[in-house]
């Protein structure tokens, strides 16, 4: 018997020559384990922030849900040295402003502020780090906050309420399956000696990476971060995450009554982790399919068929196995299952007859100016440049991102959407309207 060939490896993308001047990022990793990357960038007297910790929803449980989300919150609300509201208020003083979002795999703060600031903004992070306030009656406070959050973003939200609905027919087992504000009853009962463990345990130096661009000296500025950041102790490497998600074997489905104009419908399947090689081909077939008043699924069910009022699919990096999900918004008189017939028969096409050559070549142009908008800002270059380390493992490989998404072909589109699109493993949710139904 003859022996196997092996095919060749196709060789691995090298950086764009646009995106060259990124590879000045200066790294370096302190004795607690905080990862520090820094790029230098004097075009302006600016400097952003973003401080990574690798915890989300992802790391909660059944009575904590929502914790990840409550302690956003709860890390502006003072430290030993800056008390309660002074963060924003000593960094706005400085021509500064923050922000700070929670996913299911990460919480990420960041801010962006003059130059002649960056010593007093790391003092500002590493008080927090190091020594932020827990108490019963700032728990209270916060707690309040996102229960109105809650009620405005899920309870009284169309999408918020599919979507909660969707994630535990998509996993039946990942803690993917619970939504990232949590469960109420969750909000309600976390206790300041949960939130006491879940800082020491994930808002540690060795669980944190910081990203550093804009004006500023880069030995100058590790020393700086060195100073605020190296006294505080590293803690015990966080519990890892069991991936024990049971295969899909056949269509899932439920239905949300609610008082509404007109039905809803999403659709989930789960798709491959970040690390994957599927990973770029499926941003490539999002763009192909649903960005852009053009593109294929848009024109023919909003604009051909006028099945419905609007569609967007949504598919995001996560750590592990995420979700292709589509939403439509449908007429008042649509029926559901007839637009939900003709989703299905154009993803089918897709996996079937794959995607035309303009359609690709248009969706690649589209992903790479996407790409290179966001570097061209200091905030920008911060946060890409830290979600390719922690989703891609370096941020360089956030570097080769436009060469290999030009070399993705149409036939790994079309295997891509065979893979993941196939109807047997489809997760639906429908919105009926129903005037009568409870909100």
């Amino acid at each position: 018997m003859p022996k196997a060939v092996r095919a060749p490896k196709s060789p691995a993308p090298s950086v764009d020559p646009v995106l060259a001047d990124l590879l000045k990022v200066k790294e370096a990793t302190l004795k607690n384990g905080l990862k520090v990357r820094l790029l230098p960038n004097r075009d302006a007297p600016v400097v952003s922030l973003y401080l990574f910790y690798r915890v989300g929803s992802r790391n909660e449980r059944p009575g904590i849900t929502g914790i990840s989300h409550l302690f956003e919150h709860m890390m502006f609300n003072g430290a030993k040295k800056y008390g309660p509201k002074e963060f924003d208020r000593v960094l706005e003083s400085r021509g500064g402003r923050s922000n700070a979002y929670t996913s299911n795999d990460l919480t990420v703060y960041h801010e962006d502020f003059a130059a002649d600031a960056l010593e007093k903004v790391l003092d500002l992070e590493a008080d927090r780090m190091r020594s932020l306030t827990i108490s019963d009656d700032s728990l209270a406070s916060e707690r309040e906050v996102v229960k109105e959050e809650r009620r405005l973003r899920v309870d009284n939200d169309i999408v918020g309420l599919m979507d909660e609905e969707l994630n535990p027919l998509v996993y039946r087992a990942h803690p993917y399956r619970w939504p990232v504000i949590g469960w109420m009853a969750d909000i309600e009962n976390i206790t300041r000696e949960d939130c006491e463990a879940y800082f020491r345990t994930y808002y540690a130096p060795n669980n944190a990476a910081l990203y550093l661009v804009g004006d500023f000296d880069p030995k100058q500025a590790l020393k700086q971060i060195e100073a605020a950041f190296g006294d505080i102790p590293a803690q015990d490497a966080p519990e890892a995450v069991i991936d024990a998600e049971p295969p899909q074997r056949g269509p899932r489905r439920s239905v949300i009554r609610y008082p509404a104009q007109a039905p809803s419908l999403m659709l989930g399947y789960r798709g491959p982790p970040a690390r994957d090689a599927d990973t770029l081909t499926l941003d490539v077939l999002q763009y192909i399919l649903s960005v852009g008043e053009g593109s294929r699924l848009v024109r023919a069910l909003v604009h051909e068929q006028e099945l419905a009022v609007s569609l967007a699919m949504d598919w995001t990096w996560r750590f592990d196995p995420g979700t292709l999900l589509f939403l439509l918004e449908l007429k008042p008189d649509s029926d559901p299952e007839k637009v939900e017939a003709a989703l299905l028969e154009q993803l089918e096409l897709v996996a079937r007859k794959g995607v035309t050559t303009r359609e690709l070549t248009k969706a690649k142009n589209m992903l790479q100016a996407h790409l290179l908008r966001e570097l061209s800002t200091n905030s920008g270059r911060a946060h890409a440049l830290g979600q390719y380390e922690v989703f891609f493992g370096s941020w360089k490989k956030g570097l080769t991102l436009p060469g290999a998404y030009g070399a993705i072909t149409a036939s790994q589109v079309r295997d891509a959407a065979r893979r993941y699109l196939d109807p047997n493993l489809r997760s639906v949710v429908t919105l009926v309207p129903d005037p009568k139904a409870q909100v």
